[in-house]
């Protein structure tokens, strides 16, 4: 499993999520957003309904019989109905390796020193694991810079 840390200092991580997700479906892959709450997925649903008047990003909450139809779902469990291969995480935690994506995005609030704590935390546990590959990437002013 490959996963990246996305270390949002300069936007909030719902901002960032419309354009990693447009990047991963344009890439083929089926995606799960992962949520902590209703009011987060709310949130996110919003955002991706509303990030840009001239395109669509075909998505839904979990929680409807078409589950299983969407391209990108958001959920409040890893374990997602639209057979996703790529996880973005939001709500602080990360799935094991039984839940089978093949990537995962883990987007941090950089501004909060809580989140980014329990984000090294995550970073130093996965370091020693075998069949684990992970990067960090930072906001810097022209984009993101992969820095480990």
């Amino acid at each position: 499993m490959d996963i990246g840390f996305y270390h949002c200092t300069r936007a909030a991580p719902v901002a960032v999520l419309p354009k990693l997700a447009v990047k991963a479906l344009r890439a083929g892959h089926r995606v799960l957003v992962h949520i902590g709450d209703p009011a987060q997925a709310d949130a996110v649903d919003d955002v991706l309904w509303t990030f840009d008047q001239d395109s669509f990003l075909p998505h839904g909450i979990a929680g409807t019989e078409h589950d299983s139809e969407q391209p990108l779902l958001i959920a409040d469990s890893f374990e997602g109905a639209n057979a996703a291969d790529l996880a973005i995480a939001m709500a602080g935690r990360l799935p094991g390796e039984e839940a089978g994506f093949r990537r995962v995005l883990f987007l941090f609030d950089g501004n909060d020193e809580d989140v980014v704590t329990a984000a090294r935390q995550h970073w130093k546990a996965l370091s020693d694991r075998d069949g684990v590959a992970i990067a960090y990437w930072a906001q810097g002013e022209r984009g993101w810079e992969k820095r480990a």
